[in-house]
């Protein structure tokens, strides 16, 4: 990967904050013509630095109005225990963030679902049945205060 300048930092910042902005838009505010932006953009693509282009969608719009952060602690710390977690988590639509963590817990999840009775079956379907997970705990969230995907540079 190749080191970044600081047209690609001003670049990223810019597609982080609206991935929508024209390349000319983005010329303008980088100091650089629309196809040198394009090019630089591709690079960033290529390398893998931009991984992914998202919409960002409301929960509470869509109707997924709870928000849960689950710590999960795994009757084992064997390697394929860790790996078939991560394998599953990885698989389900609620599950909004699958950290794999030290200190007290193994992993840590944001799970985002329609209400408290949805979560209770993902509960029963997911963990309850899963007998790798030697405990949980679940804390509800009241208010989402920030939620952010950008990267600060």
């Amino acid at each position: 990967m190749s080191e970044l300048d600081v047209f690609d930092v001003k670049l990223l910042n810019l597609v982080q904050e609206d991935r929508n902005r024209t390349s000319e838009a983005l010329a303008e505010r980088v100091g650089l013509s629309a196809t040198a932006c394009q090019r630089r953009l591709k690079r960033l693509r290529d390398e893998g630095v931009i991984a992914r282009e998202v919409a960002v969608v409301d929960p509470e719009k869509v109707g997924r109005k709870l928000t849960v952060i689950v710590e999960v602690i795994l009757q084992h710390g064997r390697p394929d225990i860790v790996d078939d977690f991560k394998r599953r988590m990885m698989k389900l639509p609620e599950v909004q963030h699958c950290y794999y963590v030290t200190g007290a817990s193994d992993f840590v999840l944001i799970v985002v679902t329609e209400d408290m009775k949805t979560y209770e079956g993902f509960i029963h379907r997911v963990l309850y049945a899963s007998k790798s997970i030697q405990r949980f705990e679940t804390t509800v969230v009241m208010d989402t205060v920030k939620a952010g995907l950008t990267v600060p540079l």
